[in-house]
């Protein structure tokens, strides 16, 4: 059967997109491979001359001195509470906050908005002493709330940015209908408003789950000297002995880390597609 002419004029070009799409994807998951792959290697193929991209003896001592290693147990349960407290709170938030500027009229609104996309151009790195003193003044140095608030602080401009494309489409008649048939704007915003809204919140809540677990500025900033409030970042540096590195524990300790990122994307995989691929249609 043959191909229509423009069929065959396009496929070329459809080949090499998915061939460009195909080595893009491995350059960027080779990192990811060589990490795992150094986290089995033995010590001796690690600070071998000549590295293999493969290893004929995998070893899980690495692993096992991660593992050994004192309070990492506390440091992964520290890292899950502040990340998991970072999504839930500014998901909330700025899912009300969303709602808020695209559902109502008032002053000032456009300025916050801007105020809002102005945020995002700011630099972590030239916060870090503000927000350094602003932790001491409140008193919440060596704790987890001084991971907490400041990661919440920065996701919440760009949630909002996100959220407020997926409210503006639903349709105001849906509201409008829900009224006639006698329910509250509460139950309007949680009943039928949240659920249309879920896919960006799962999207954004992916960005703010990545940017709090992989935090490192400010836990090395703001937990000083209670190791106990410390964060699996600062496991790694453990390993990072002055003389001798050891990079088979922190390739093992990076991989741990991967994990629950990895778990995260399966659960919400279908979630996020829809919510990247844009919100609800009317």
């Amino acid at each position: 059967m043959n191909l229509p002419a423009r069929a065959r004029v396009r496929r070329p070009w459809r080949l090499a997109a998915e061939a460009s799409a195909l080595l893009i994807a491995v350059v960027v998951a080779f990192p990811l491979y060589w990490m795992v792959l150094s986290a089995f290697k033995p010590a001796g193929e690690i600070e071998s001359a000549h590295p293999r991209p493969w290893t004929s003896a995998p070893s899980l001592d690495s692993f096992r001195r991660v593992f050994e290693q004192q309070d990492f147990g506390r440091y992964f349960v520290n890292s899950l509470v502040v990340a998991g407290s970072v999504v839930i709170i500014s998901a909330l938030i700025a899912f009300l906050a969303a709602t808020a500027v695209t559902r109502f009229r008032f002053r000032f609104r456009t300025t916050l908005l801007i105020m809002f996309l102005v945020a995002q151009m700011v630099p972590v790195e030239a916060l870090t002493i503000p927000l350094f003193f602003l932790m001491r003044d409140f008193g919440l140095l060596n704790t987890l709330g001084s991971l907490i608030l400041p990661h919440i602080a920065f996701s919440l401009p760009f949630a909002i940015w996100m959220l407020r494309g997926f409210v503006k489409a639903v349709p105001e008649a849906l509201e409008e209908a829900a009224y006639i048939d006698g329910a509250s704007r509460a139950r309007f915003l949680w009943r039928i408003l949240f659920p249309l809204v879920f896919p960006g919140l799962v999207a954004t809540s992916v960005f703010s789950f990545i940017s709090a677990w992989n935090d490192f500025l400010f836990a090395k900033s703001f937990i000083i000297s209670d190791t106990s409030q410390s964060t699996l970042p600062m496991a790694l540096l453990v390993f990072f002995k002055p003389d001798e590195p050891d990079w088979g524990g922190v390739m093992a300790a990076s991989t741990v880390m991967t994990l629950p990122v990895l778990v995260f994307f399966v659960l919400v995989q279908r979630r996020l597609v829809s919510g990247l691929g844009g919100a609800v249609k009317d």
